[in-house]
This record gives structure tokens, C-alpha cells and sequence, in this order.
């Protein structure tokens, strides 16, 4: 922290001291999917996806309100969890990525259970029904009721820290 503390005047932190503070806590990556009843599947990067309960199974992730891909992640019933691998900071990039067509090639991907878009090569699957939505500043909190999941037990997870893709090394 420095020679001084943390403020805790109530003061607001700026939006560029928030995200380097925040930048410093490594995070999964993952690339949540769903089907869309009017064209091709939506798809959008997240670090913010965390496990809620055990008892139902709940997960959530947040999306920003100004997101081109909200709409169709409000409006689907479903949606996929893809927990990305370790090689895929390619794929993260690309569904970061505004105005591309991100499930086209060289994207890899097929029509999981009820239409739901599952990326090849992940680590792992998290399938969901939309469980509750609420709206939290300029995001939105959604919250999904795991039905269905698929892990491939030799992949190492790929990680976000400080703005950058990164893997972890296995020692420890």
C-alpha cells in the first residue's frame, strides 16, 4: 500500500486507479455463448464468471449494459459457459473484439445441447438456464442454473492478469 493507506473517506476512486487495482487480481477467462432465435449466436469474453451455490447449482458473470451482445444474452433462455484453454488467448481476443463476426472461421464450434454454442478445445463446459438478472451499476449481474457440464481433466486454464493473457505453470 505504500506509506499511506488505502482511503476510506468515502471519496470515489477514479476509473483508472479501479482498473489497475482490480488488474492485479488474476482471473479465469471464459467466453459465454448463447443461441440467438434471430441470426447466429452472440458470444463476449468475461473475467468476472464465479460460482454462486452448490445447492441449486449457480453460476454468474457480469455484462456492461452498453454491450452490443447484451441483448441477445438477456433475451436467451440459455447460455454456455466456455472455460477457456491455456492456447486459446486467440479466441478470448476475438470475442473481445467489436464488430466482427466472432463465430465465423477461425473460430471452432458446435450446436451443444437446445442450440447452445459450444467452443471446441475449451477446458471445460458450464451449461445454463437463465436463472435471474439484476441490473448493478453499469452492469448487468446474470445468474445461471447449471444443468449440464463437461470438463476435459488434462487442459491447464487460460488467466487474465494486468491486461494480458497468461497460463499457469503447473509448480507449487
Amino acid at each position: 500500500m505504500g506509506k499511506r493507506g488505502p482511503r476510506t473517506d468515502g471519496t470515489q476512486v477514479s476509473a483508472d486507479l479501479f482498473r489497475a487495482t482490480l488488474g492485479t487480481h488474476a482471473a479465469g477467462v471464459v467466453i459465454v455463448t448463447a443461441p440467438s432465435p434471430d441470426g447466429p449466436p452472440v458470444g463476449m469474453t468475461a473475467t468476472s464468471f464465479t460460482s454462486v451455490s452448490l445447492a441449486p447449482p449457480l453460476v454468474s458473470f457480469y455484462v456492461n449494459a452498453a454491450s452490443g451482445t447484451w441483448p441477445g444474452i438477456r433475451d436467451a433462455r440459455g447460455f454456455a459457459v466456455n472455460i477457456l484453454a491455456e492456447h486459446q488467448h486467440d479466441t478470448a481476443a476475438r470475442f473481445a473484439t467489436r464488430g466482427v463476426d466472432r463465430f465465423a472461421p477461425p473460430t471452432r464450434w458446435s450446436e451443444g445441447p437446445d442450440g447452445l454454442p459450444l467452443l471446441d478445445g475449451v477446458a471445460a463446459h458450464v451449461l445454463c438456464e437463465r436463472h435471474d438478472l439484476l441490473a448493478v451499476g453499469d452492469h448487468w449481474l446474470v445468474v445461471g442454473r447449471v444443468v449440464g457440464a463437461a470438463v476435459d481433466g488434462g487442459t491447464d486454464p487460460l488467466l487474465y492478469h494486468r491486461g494480458r493473457y497468461g497460463r499457469f505453470d503447473g509448480k507449487g
